[in-house]
């Protein structure tokens, strides 16, 4: 029975009078009163109490949403039947975290998982190698790591099945959570000790639920099952760490020791071009990268003109901003709280989410997203039965006469080749990549040509059978990264950073102690802790939750581009379409291959940061600071 008000909670007993009756006898009861924060109250905001009663929030919810819809058309099992049209869409995008939450928990306990299973998967306490963890608990969530991503966010959950009654805290211990025990088996879960008061000489018991941590009541035996019986109970009821170790696969040499690539450097300048390089761009960005380890920080502001309103052609990248937490949402230290932060991830096929077999966990496990040019050819190289790999070009040729055609249909052509490596070939990982981009084609913008394989793929039904990784010559900032981790990539190789830095190095401009190894490193090390910022800011704490989120939104791009690649962003003041980011590409490819003026700097300054006359306009400039 489930009762619900739009009113006070002291209201609660007068509106419904059989609570307050003596008659009325249950084991279990879970009350929750909301007091709106961020939104007004609403009674399609109500949580619906099927499985769970919640305080808190879950950050993740996009990505959640968006994985969950990837999964559906892999679901079936025998306990829901044979049709599922009245289970799919699991999670209806309008409905609340708390509901969402809710209607998966249920889906996997219908299916035949165990409430505190169910729990595990949704839920994880922190399992990285630096956290003190039992070998078998750790295999469960690295297992279900390959399956489910953390709903993950500060909350505080209360649950139950009609038998069992309990309560878990988030990874992050962000939400109260205190239970007490009375001497006359009564046990109550709060958000507050004080909640309902007892005679000293009543409490049996009392504590706090730490980070991760479950509680739960077992109102048939009539006892309390501790954290570590419950856990300990769940992960070995299947050979979880023998089906790791059998069928996760981890290539030998991938992610070794990182090096910069000399690459030809008859034509490195002309690709920089190609890709939107400045000078400034490698003295206050990748240089700085490259020695100190870290993304370079600057004051804030930025007087220069949004990238829809600027005379420059600017990357696509420019056109989107990240969002952050607000209101009862906390960001996460990503220093202080580094022990339950992760990048780590698991590529390949998924399988159906309701059934466990040693199958699930046969993905490629990446330890985090970015890969060097050496990974790319292991990658490449691989020749099993059960894992294969394929590279689609993201390249078209330019149309002089229609850009918008060219681009347009070099987009449906890699659509479509995509799927027809996976229907045909049964890949398993794909290679997006626009290194064959020369004088006589021009690169498809990365953020773009991944956006719009991962939307047509769950078109068709088909994105949980591939895992995506971008081979791209334009990333090089930490943002670039996150955009396309966020809209559908699950490994990034920036091959035009390893060849900019070994030239960077050769001609004396990063200092000379720093040998090729280090400085790849210092990369890689800089966009690995850029990502773990980016993501606190959204208080989420695992790349697998991050990805495929889009918590960004789009500012200068019109309503059609955005709905037909970008589908689900935010975009609320229009602005250009695939026409002009089709002119940008070219003129930035013109300008590559055309021959330089005499006196001509191999790359244009930029401007972006500091103010040139030829370069971006900025608010402050010397007009303005002399008036």
């Amino acid at each position: 029975v489930c009762y619900k008000g739009m009113f006070m909670a002291w209201q609660l007993f007068a509106y419904y009078p059989d609570l307050a009756d003596e008659r009325y006898i249950s084991a279990l009861a879970t009350v929750h009163q909301r007091y709106s924060t961020n939104t007004f109250p609403s009674w399609s905001l109500a949580q619906p109490f099927r499985c769970i009663a919640h305080n808190g929030e879950i950050n993740t919810l996009s990505g959640n949403r968006n994985c969950m819809k990837m999964r559906e058309t892999r679901l079936g099992c025998k306990q829901l039947g044979d049709d599922l049209s009245d289970v799919i869409p699991v999670l209806d995008n309008k409905a609340s975290d708390s509901a969402c939450f809710d209607s998966m928990l249920e889906v996997l306990v219908r299916a035949g998982r165990s409430m505190p299973h169910a729990m595990m998967m949704l839920v994880p306490e922190v399992f990285g190698v630096k956290y003190h963890i039992s070998t078998d608990k750790r295999s469960f969530y690295e297992y279900h790591s390959s399956i489910m991503e953390p709903w993950d966010g500060p909350a505080a959950m209360v649950f139950t099945d009609g038998r069992l009654l309990g309560g878990i805290l988030d990874r992050n211990g962000l939400r109260p959570s205190r239970y007490t025990i009375t001497t006359d088996g009564l046990a109550i879960l709060a958000s507050e000790t004080g909640v309902v008061e007892f005679p000293p000489e009543k409490v049996r018991q009392k504590g706090r639920l730490q980070p991760g941590k479950m509680f739960l009541v077992d109102t048939v035996e009539g006892r309390i099952i501790t954290d570590n019986e419950i856990k300990s109970k769940v992960a070995r009821q299947k050979p979880y760490r023998r089906w790791l170790n059998e069928n996760r696969i981890e290539l030998r040499g991938l992610f070794d020791t990182p090096h910069l690539e000399a690459g030809d450097p008859a034509t490195l300048a002309a690709r920089m071009r190609m890709f939107g390089y400045s000078r400034e761009e490698l003295k206050m960005v990748v240089s700085p990268m490259a020695v100190n380890g870290q993304e370079p920080v600057g004051s804030m502001g930025n007087d220069a003109a949004l990238a829809v309103l600027s005379d420059r052609p600017r990357l696509l990248y420019d056109y989107f901003k990240q969002m952050f937490a607000q209101v009862t949402n906390p960001p996460i230290d990503p220093l202080r709280e580094g022990l339950v932060m992760s990048l780590m991830s698991y590529i390949g096929k998924k399988l159906n989410i309701l059934e466990e077999t040693p199958q699930h966990c046969r993905q490629l496990k990446l330890p985090h997203p970015v890969l060097t040019n050496e990974d790319m050819i292991r990658l490449r190289a691989v020749k099993r039965g059960d894992f294969s790999v394929h590279t689609v070009n993201t390249v078209f040729v330019p149309n002089a006469s229609d850009p918008t055609l060219g681009l347009e249909q070099a987009l449906e052509r890699v659509v479509e080749d995509v799927r027809r490596v996976i229907t045909e070939h049964d890949a398993s990982l794909i290679i997006l990549s626009d290194r064959t981009a020369d004088e006589n084609t021009m690169p498809i913008p990365a953020l773009l040509a991944v956006s719009a394989v991962h939307h047509g793929l769950i078109e068709l039904g088909l994105r949980g059978e591939v895992g995506l990784i971008v081979e791209t010559g334009e990333a090089r900032e930490v943002m670039h990264f996150c955009l396309l981790c966020g809209y559908g990539a699950n490994g990034i190789n920036p091959y035009m950073v390893f060849e900019m830095l070994n030239y960077l190095q050769q001609t004396g401009e990063l200092p000379g102690e720093l040998d090729p190894t280090q400085i790849a490193d210092n990369n890689i090390a800089s966009i690995k802790k850029g990502l773990l910022k980016t993501m606190s800011k959204m208080g989420i704490s695992t790349l697998r939750s991050y990805f495929n989120a889009q918590l960004f939104e789009a500012i200068g791009l019109n309503k059609d581009l955005v709905q037909r690649y970008f589908t689900g962003t935010s975009s609320r003041i229009g602005g250009i379409g695939l026409e002009q980011i089709a002119r940008d590409v070219q003129r930035r490819h013109t300008e590559a291959y055309s021959p330089r003026r005499p006196g001509s700097l191999e790359l244009d300054f930029g401007g972006e940061y500091h103010f040139r006359l030829d370069g971006e306009r900025h608010l402050w400039n010397p007009t303005t600071v002399s008036r």
